[in-house]
C-alpha cells in the first residue's frame, strides 16, 4: 500500500503540473527498490527524484516531463527487467536509478544495449560500476561506496585507537566495496580484519544469532555494512544478545532509513562513528535549505533526508540541468545531452559536484558520528570533512587497478 501511494503520488504531482489537457514532450523514469528488505530505502529515493522535479516544475529545456516509475526487488534480473520496460515498452530516453550495487552494474551492462538512451545512477555505490569496464552512456553524479568511506579507517586507528576489526555485511558487491573502503586505509595504518572474523550474510537476512554467537573475543569492534531491515535486525538481535563491541558503521547502516527506526537499539548505537555523502548536523545553508524543503515537502518522512534522497535528487537535477544546456534536445540520440552531463559542475545540498573521466561522481564526503538531536532524534554529527574524495581515493588510475577488484577478501589485511 505505501508503494502504491508513493506512485500515484508521483504520478499526480506530474499531472497535475500541467492541468487535464497535459500531454508531456519527454519521458524521464525512475527505478528504485520499493519491495523486500530495502523498500524504505526506495521510498525516500523517490521523495528525492519528486523533489528535484518540483523545482524544475516538471520541465527542462523548454520541455515538460512525465515521469515514469519502475519497482525493483534489489536484484539485478529485477532492475534490468523494470528498466527495460521504461526505455524499450514506455519510451523513456533518460533513466533515473537503480538504488542497490549489484543493480547498477547490470544496469550498466543494459546500457550497453541502448546507445540512444541515457542511464543515470540513483544511489547504487558498487565500485566496478563505473571504475571497470563502463557504459559511455551511463552517469553517476553521486559519490559510490568506498569513496564514502573517506577518512573512517584512519580515524577509527588513529583516535578511537581499534587495531582488529570484524566484519559483518550483506553478501553482494555495494557492501565489498564499502568493506575495501574501510579497511584499505585502516590496514595500511596497521590494522587487522582476520578473514575468520568476516562474515557475509544475504539480503533480508532475519535470524542473526549464528553470526552473534561466532564473533570472536579478541577483536576491538565489529565494521557493519548493513542497510535497511537487515541492519536494523542485526542491532535489534545484538542488542538483545547482550553484544558490547564497539561499532563502526558503512553509509546506509546509520543513514535516517535506519536511524528513524523505534525501540532500544537507539541508545546502542549512539557514538557509532561512520562517514558518508551526507552529514545530518552539517551547518552550511545549502544543507539546511534541502533539509527544510523535505522536511516541508514529506512532513511524514524521516527527521532528515537519507542519503537516498540525498543521492537521487542529485542525480535527477544532473538530468535535468543537462537538459537545460541542450535545449531538451534528444533527437542526435542523446549525443550532445551525455556531452553537457559529462562537463557538468554544479551546487549540491553538500557541495560541489563534478565527474570523472569514467563518469563518476568527485564530492566531498562527510565523517560523522550518531548523536541524539535538540529533539530526541538521531543524527550523525559532523566530525570533518574530506574535500573532493576521488573514485582512486587520490592514486592514479593504473595505480588503484592494483588493489584488484572488491571482494570477501579484498584487502586481505591479515
Amino acid at each position: 500500500m505505501r508503494k502504491s501511494k508513493l506512485l500515484i503520488s508521483a504520478s499526480m504531482a506530474v499531472f497535475l503540473s500541467a492541468g487535464s489537457a497535459w500531454a508531456a514532450d519527454l519521458k524521464m523514469g525512475a527505478v528504485a527498490v520499493l519491495e523486500g528488505a530495502f523498500a524504505v530505502l526506495g521510498e525516500d529515493s523517490m521523495r528525492g527524484v519528486e523533489l528535484a522535479l518540483k523545482e524544475f516544475n516538471y520541465s527542462a529545456g523548454g520541455k515538460s516531463i512525465e515521469l515514469i516509475t519502475g519497482s525493483t526487488d534489489a536484484s539485478p534480473d529485477s532492475a534490468v527487467r523494470t528498466t527495460r520496460k521504461i526505455v524499450e515498452q514506455d519510451g523513456a530516453k533518460i533513466v533515473i536509478g537503480p538504488l542497490s550495487g549489484s543493480e547498477g552494474l547490470a544496469i550498466r551492462d543494459y546500457a550497453k544495449t541502448q546507445p540512444n538512451a541515457t542511464f543515470i545512477n540513483g544511489s547504487s555505490g558498487a565500485q566496478d560500476t563505473t571504475l571497470r569496464e563502463s557504459a559511455e552512456n551511463f552517469f553517476r553524479f553521486n559519490t559510490e561506496g568506498a569513496q564514502w568511506m573517506a577518512g573512517l579507517g584512519e580515524y577509527v586507528y588513529n583516535t578511537k585507537g581499534y587495531r582488529t576489526v570484524a566484519v559483518l555485511a550483506e553478501d553482494y558487491s555495494f557492501p565489498y566495496t564499502q568493506v575495501f573502503g574501510f579497511l584499505e586505509p585502516f590496514c595500511a595504518a596497521g590494522g587487522k580484519a582476520p578473514q575468520e572474523a568476516r562474515f557475509f550474510v544475504p539480503i533480508g537476512n532475519k535470524d542473526y544469532s549464528s553470526v552473534i554467537a561466532a564473533l570472536p573475543d579478541d577483536v576491538d569492534a565489529i565494521f557493519v555494512a548493513l542497510g535497511g531491515a537487515d541492519a536494523v535486525n542485526f542491532l535489534t538481535q545484538y542488542e538483545q544478545a547482550g553484544g558490547d563491541l564497539p561499532l563502526i558503521a558503512g553509509s546506509i547502516t546509520v543513514d535516517q532509513t535506519v536511524l528513524g527506526s523505534k525501540g532500544r537499539t537507539r541508545d546502542f548505537i549512539i557514538g557509532t562513528p561512520s562517514s558518508g555523502p551526507i552529514s545530518d548536523t552539517w551547518d552550511d545553508p545549502r544543507w539546511s535549505a534541502f533539509v527544510n524543503t523535505y522536511k516541508e515537502t514529506y512532513p511524514k518522512g524521516f527527521p532528515s533526508p537519507s542519503l537516498f534522497a540525498h543521492a537521487y535528487y542529485i542525480n535527477t537535477k544532473a538530468a535535468l540541468l543537462a537538459l537545460d544546456e541542450v535545449g531538451g534536445d534528444l533527437s542526435d540520440g542523446g549525443v550532445k545531452y551525455r556531452e553537457a552531463l559529462s562537463n557538468l559542475t554544479f551546487e549540491t545540498p553538500t557541495g560541489m559536484v563534478r565527474l570523472d573521466e569514467r563518469r563518476n561522481a568527485i564530492a566531498d564526503v562527510f565523517l560523522t558520528e550518531v548523536v541524539e538531536g535538540p529533539d530526541g532524534n538521531l543524527v550523525n554529527a559532523t566530525l570533518s570533512i574530506t574535500p573532493q574524495v576521488t573514485q582512486t581515493l587520490g592514486a592514479s588510475y593504473e595505480d588503484f587497478l592494483k588493489h584488484g577488484p572488491v571482494s570477501r577478501e579484498n584487502p586481505a589485511c591479515e
